[in-house]
């Protein structure tokens, strides 16, 4: 866990903080383009590690961290209440989730992100490595990673 005051990194703990996550992950990344509730979710939930970022208690920004081979974790569904977004939030998360892939062995992190956070990404030492996929028909995301040594 990283707590500085009243802001705290995390997984959630509750039912109800983990019906907070996921409404928050389905909020910005999915709700936007008309998706469904349920489409923020995947069949890998259960073996990944969460983290919510809590300013005040308030939840502030979450994110997934999964192994995607002894060598290689993948952090997905990163999002950032719009009302706490440029206070950190989003670099907590990266830095609490590089931790977790490191714990677990990982020698790089790799992620899809949209071109609006290509930058983000860039300061905390990702690199682009190629285009990957056309989200909804509009989302361009681009494949990024960090060596973790």
């Amino acid at each position: 866990m990283i707590a500085d005051d009243d802001f705290v990194v995390r997984a959630p703990e509750t039912p109800e903080e983990w019906n907070e996550y996921f409404a928050l992950r389905w909020q910005v990344l999915r709700r936007p383009w008309k998706e469904p509730q349920g489409s923020e979710r995947d069949e890998r939930e259960d073996e990944s590690w969460h983290r919510a970022v809590y300013i005040d208690r308030q939840l502030a920004g979450i994110a997934r961290i999964q192994m995607n081979s002894l060598e290689e974790a993948q952090i997905r569904y990163m999002a950032v209440n719009p009302d706490f977004q440029k206070r950190g939030v989003g670099r907590a998360l990266v830095v609490s989730l590089e931790t977790i892939a490191r714990e677990q062995g990982a020698e790089k992190v790799i992620l899809d992100a949209r071109s609006s956070a290509v930058g983000f990404y860039l300061v905390l030492g990702y690199t682009v490595i190629a285009d990957s996929y056309l989200l909804f028909g509009e989302i361009q995301h681009y494949r990024m990673e960090k060596a973790l040594y």
